[in-house]
């Protein structure tokens, strides 16, 4: 059985976006809501000043195939910490995991950022101003979905 989610929506490609921490930036995600809708993903938005617990529990509840973590206020490293090893934790052992915003306090070389959230069990992290398309084009990659045309 194919679980529902709101407005009777098919929960298959359901996917979970929300802003990590103390971080109440809230334009972005609107904008990755809209973008992500817009491209056939179930979008399951936790909204701002979320925790890493309210992340696990929307995928678990929702048996969403990916976590989009946003950060804007520099802190992202410190409250993505951890993350992978709950996902593990609550079953979510094949959940993707995506970071992406101003993940880090300061100018520091993005790769090196990409890097230490890769071995935090991130699949893959966006660099602040990447574009909506670049992560979806991903996400349906990763996910091997083909769920209607693009249009962001």
């Amino acid at each position: 059985m194919v679980p529902i989610g709101p407005g009777g929506k098919d929960m298959n490609n359901a996917i979970v976006l929300g802003v990590i921490g103390a971080d109440c930036h809230a334009v972005g995600n609107k904008i990755l809501d809209h973008a992500f809708s817009k491209a056939g993903f179930n979008v399951v938005n936790i909204g701002v000043l979320s925790s890493q617990e309210e992340f696990i529990d929307a995928a678990v509840e929702t048996d969403a195939k990916a976590i989009l973590v946003s950060s804007l206020y520099g802190h992202g490293e410190i409250d993505c910490k951890g993350l992978k090893d709950k996902c593990i934790e609550a079953g979510l052992e094949n959940v993707i995991l995506y970071a992406g915003g101003n993940l880090v306090v300061g100018k520091q070389d993005f790769e090196k950022v990409e890097k230490r959230f890769k071995d935090m069990g991130f699949d893959r992290v966006y660099a602040p101003g990447t574009s909506p398309a670049e992560s979806i084009s991903d996400l349906k990659d990763d996910l091997n979905f083909n769920i209607g045309t693009m249009a962001v």
